[in-house]
């Protein structure tokens, strides 16, 4: 899939932000609370044909919980 995400996907993929890049990628960022919504996410990018080109992990302002 080339080209930009629509503005329809961010809500999809579990509310992330999307940020059309200039070079025709997008970047989608948000916080992703446990690892099983980040895979849903990663199944949801594979579902729509999206060509994933990176995961980072962004420091976050609070500490994670002790489970």
């Amino acid at each position: 899939m080339a080209g930009h995400l629509d503005d329809h996907w961010p809500a999809w993929l579990g509310d992330l932000t999307i940020t059309r890049q200039d070079d025709g990628t997008s970047t989608l960022t948000g916080t992703v609370v446990d690892q099983a919504q980040l895979h849903g996410v990663l199944a949801g990018i594979r579902d729509i044909g999206a060509t994933l080109l990176s995961v980072r992990a962004l420091p976050t302002e609070e500490p994670p919980r002790a489970g």
